[in-house]
């Protein structure tokens, strides 16, 4: 086989232990372990390149090549390959260590890399994603103040569809409260809910007690701050959207979708 790369390193990643393997032009090949810390990876990248390394190969397993990559992409062609990929290719004796094997293959051209996004488009991924993360949180504790609403008897969701909507809301602060009767807190409805007050008031007639409305406290503290995240991960990504602000609103108009799933889409993009 026709050697493609003459500089290479094969990076055996861990949570704690970075083993750097590399294979250069007549000199012996050499192996030595490094920390994972931002002061042990740049000593890393500072021994590859002293030692004439061009090319460097890394699985691309759970998340810790992410800081790896981050250090090294500025100074050297950083290939992420996966490991079946690496499984599947012939030849490898058994006496081969997996080090000096990927960084054989890496020699010889025969590693498939992994699509790794540019800069921008990783980092709007990152963020799209920890908000998803954020509303995902807040679904799961307005489950939680409907269930607490079922425990005190309080049927609000077959009236309302939305119970943390203006009106939901409202109604709630007043559960919580506890000095209005049902017919009262249907006043509060807003809207088309307003032609549903005569159910909302049968639906709000329960028996909630004081720990209900302790745990109702809470869990609308829990949601408030959740909320105001969400709205800085919007400004947020906005920011990191504007490079790819046409792609967004090309998205934005295909049915269905909406301008958060499209700021989604952009950053997964390959």
């Amino acid at each position: 086989m026709d050697i493609i790369h003459t500089h290479c390193a094969r990076l055996d990643v861990h949570k704690k232990v970075v083993v750097a393997a590399i294979i250069v032009e007549r000199r012996p090949k050499e192996i030595r372990s490094f920390g994972t810390m931002t002061s042990d990876l740049l000593a890393l990248s500072d021994w590859l390149m002293s030692c004439g390394v061009t090319h460097a190969a890394m699985e691309s397993t759970g998340e810790y090549w992410k800081p790896i990559f981050n250090i090294l992409e500025n100074n050297f062609e950083v290939i992420l390959v996966n490991a079946q990929h690496i499984s599947k290719v012939p030849g490898r004796k058994t006496d081969v260590s997996d080090a000096e094997w990927i960084a054989d293959l890496l020699r010889h051209g025969l590693l498939t890399a992994s699509f790794i996004p540019p800069l921008g488009q990783r980092e709007l991924r990152e963020l799209t994603r920890f908000r998803s993360t954020f509303v995902k949180e807040r679904a799961t504790l307005v489950n939680r103040v409907q269930k607490v609403l079922e425990s005190g008897n309080i049927k609000l969701s077959s009236v309302a569809s939305d119970v943390l909507g203006v009106s939901g809301r409202a109604m709630l602060e007043a559960i919580i409260a506890g000095t209005a009767t049902p017919e009262q807190m249907a006043e509060l409805s807003k809207g088309r809910l307003r032609i549903k007050r005569t159910e909302l008031s049968q639906a709000l007639e329960g028996r909630v007690k004081p720990h209900h409305r302790f745990v109702l406290t809470e869990l609308l503290s829990q949601i408030d701050s959740l909320e105001e995240t969400i709205a800085r991960f919007d400004q947020e990504i906005e920011e990191y959207c504007r490079p790819f602000e046409e792609e967004v609103v090309l998205l934005d108009t295909i049915p269905g979708v909406a301008r958060e799933t499209a700021e989604i889409i952009v950053g997964d993009w390959h």
